[in-house]
């Protein structure tokens, strides 16, 4: 019988490894689908802000109470994690409790903290629950923000759930085990001596003093079965769900943008032809190297041909969009800061990263159907995000500067703006006025530049 149950782990476990890894596998090659773009320069910068928003949570602590909150489950969740390794262990080689012969005196404070830490992902996980679904937080829901349909917050339900789920097990099996180990049970009470109660589940006790020696067995084993093939499952569904953000975050925040939020990147197409039109010297290309009094790189016989100015469809966007938009929480902590969708346009920050990721896993499930060279008729400009939604954005950076993640919606956003303007002329009567004024006044206001400073003489008259 243990023989079986060993065999049955491990089929398990592989099960879990393979689809894990296919799943990567297809994710990694959607954000592959991107433009290059350097993102491995300052290292040294990106450990810091890796180190501060994704690990440390800089930016959940706004909110103080939320922030402490999210920062119990998140740790609470990862640090508990650490007793899979034994779990797995004891699972391949038929043991129990493997490591506690052996780290007597750590053992039992280590399981401690386990179950304070599950303890606080439990309750915490009951009030984002009342939250989204009593309290009915607005940023969660449909009738404010279309989004949130049906599935995103079913999922964010589900995962709250499994957790809760996860806790109670993890707790309800040491408390079993630790009545069979009173009892002196089989293997159970090999430990006995060595394996005292635990903190938070020698309360659940009680509960099982009535049970039979085979009932109580029966319990341990199956808390423990469903505790790590929950895991199992939790990890397979998490790369279908919102919360890949468990694994993104971190690389996501490290390669994020270490510009000031301000800056807005050129076309360095543009630039260089601007910079030739007006006889200017070169400036450094994207990549570092330097162009070369003719615009061409050292060595290439002809300019890059420019396959297309902004961006229609993920193809087009840069890598990195393509990992924010995985690496998206669905927090909605962007639209409730941005200010056209405060004054009731039709813009959400986060639609656009729930569009680019549904966009990619539409692309995905044509692969899965019709092979890698699959192509189809639909965009991400125009069959997800809609001109209107572009041209309400005002460009003021409030999305980008509150993502818990560093996340970027208007990088995004000018890219499939430039498409539209610079490839289907499709800029409003008004931006084109603008554009003009730019063009022929270098400002965007319709007067001489030689009567910039009148208003300058007319203070001084007045004084």
């Amino acid at each position: 019988m243990e023989i079986f149950q060993q065999i049955l782990f491990i089929i398990a476990v592989g099960s879990t490894v393979w689809f894990i890894t296919k799943r990567i596998q297809l994710i990694s090659r959607a954000i592959k689908l991107g433009r290059s773009e350097n993102r491995f320069d300052h290292a040294d910068e990106r450990l810091k802000t890796m180190l501060l928003v994704a690990f440390g949570q800089k930016k959940m602590f706004t909110n103080p109470l939320v922030g402490i909150m999210h920062f119990v489950i998140y740790t609470g969740f990862i640090i508990i994690n650490i007793e899979i390794l034994e779990i797995i262990l004891d699972g391949i080689l038929g043991t129990h409790r493997l490591f506690a012969p052996y780290i007597t005196p750590v053992y039992p404070v280590l399981i401690d903290v386990f179950e304070v830490l599950a303890f606080g992902v439990l309750a915490v996980c009951v009030v984002f629950l009342c939250r989204r679904f009593v309290a009915k937080v607005d940023r969660f829901q449909e009738e404010r923000h279309r989004e949130m349909t049906r599935w995103p917050r079913t999922d964010a339900a589900i995962i709250l759930l499994a957790e809760i789920f996860l806790m109670i097990a993890f707790l309800t099996w040491n408390a079993s085990d630790s009545v069979l180990r009173d009892r002196g049970v089989g293997h159970y009470g090999e430990l006995q001596g060595i394996v005292p109660d635990f903190i938070i589940s020698q309360f659940l006790k009680p509960l099982f003093l009535n049970f039979s020696d085979n009932a109580l067995i029966a319990y341990e084993r199956s808390s423990w079965w469903l505790h790590i093939l929950g895991i199992m499952a939790f990890a397979v569904y998490v790369t279908y769900s919102k919360h890949l953000h468990i694994a993104l975050g971190f690389p996501n925040v490290y390669f994020s943008d270490l510009q000031p939020k301000g800056e807005m990147q050129n076309m360095p197409e543009i630039t260089k032809e601007v910079q030739l039109a007006l006889g200017l010297p070169l400036t450094t290309e994207p990549d570092g190297s330097q162009a070369n009094d003719n615009g061409e790189q050292p060595g290439a016989d002809t300019p890059a041909e420019i396959g297309r100015f902004g961006a229609k469809d993920v193809q087009d966007l840069k890598w990195i969009n393509l990992m924010n938009a995985y690496s998206c929480t669905e927090c909605g902590r962007c639209t409730a800061a941005c200010p056209a969708n405060i004054t009731g346009k039709k813009l959400s920050p986060r639609k656009i990263m729930m569009d680019t990721r549904d966009r990619l896993e539409e692309i995905q499930r044509g692969w899965k159907t019709h092979g890698p060279d699959y192509r189809d008729d639909k965009s991400l400009l125009n069959d997800y995000i809609t001109p209107e939604e572009l041209n309400a954005c005002t460009t003021c950076q409030a999305c980008v500067n509150a993502c818990p993640v560093n996340i970027n919606p208007l990088d995004i956003i000018l890219q499939l703006r430039r498409y539209r303007v610079m490839e289907e002329s499709q800029a409003p009567a008004s931006w084109n006025a603008m554009f003009s004024n730019i063009e022929n006044n270098m400002a965007p206001w319709k007067f001489s530049p030689s009567d910039r400073f009148n208003w300058a003489d007319q203070v001084n008259d007045v004084n």
